[in-house]
């Protein structure tokens, strides 16, 4: 049975003594890891894009130029799809906090949540952005020491292979 040790399991491997195959899987190990951080980093920026248009709608649909109850306004379903309404109320708005629920809140505190959202999310991007990094200095690190064996090996084979006449690499 292999140990489940954290302490062996954090200790640093040395990736020139690793042969080409293993040297391979990991390389795709960490692809696979920094293709879902970009993609999971995309999405946190496009929720962070969607609750500052919250701000903005609330700032323009209801604080703006006074607008006051059964007043004309365009309701936006997604970024680039509005229908028309009627603002019921500038007193309260109904706040998505998340999985279908929403809750009556005035505008400013309305505002105060989506602004809290957002420096979250920012906090989170910026956690990760670190992360994707790190993973992509170790998956460069990777493809190096990896480039450099197969560029051994195969000077390795030429050598081998002079005098030869050809061999299949």
């Amino acid at each position: 049975m292999a140990s489940k040790d954290p302490q062996t399991q954090s200790q640093p491997i040395n990736l020139s003594t690793l042969p080409i195959p293993q040297l391979t899987s990991i390389k795709n190990q960490l692809t696979q890891e920094l293709q879902h951080l970009t993609n999971s980093f995309t999405q946190l920026r496009s929720a962070q894009a969607k609750f500052r248009d919250c701000i903005k709608s609330i700032k323009d649909g209801i604080e703006k130029d006074g607008k006051t109850e059964e007043q004309p306004i365009l309701v936006p379903l997604t970024p680039s799809l509005y229908v028309p309404g009627k603002l019921a109320s500038t007193e309260t708005v109904l706040v998505d906090i998340g999985t279908g629920f929403y809750v009556e809140k005035t505008p400013p505190a309305a505002r105060q949540f989506y602004t809290t959202k957002v420096e979250d999310l920012g906090k989170n991007l910026k956690d990760l952005e670190t992360i994707v990094q790190g993973k992509q200095g170790n998956l460069n690190v990777v493809e190096d020491v990896l480039r450099q064996k197969m560029i051994g090996e195969s000077t390795n084979t030429s050598e081998g292979g002079k005098g030869g006449g050809g061999g299949d690499g």
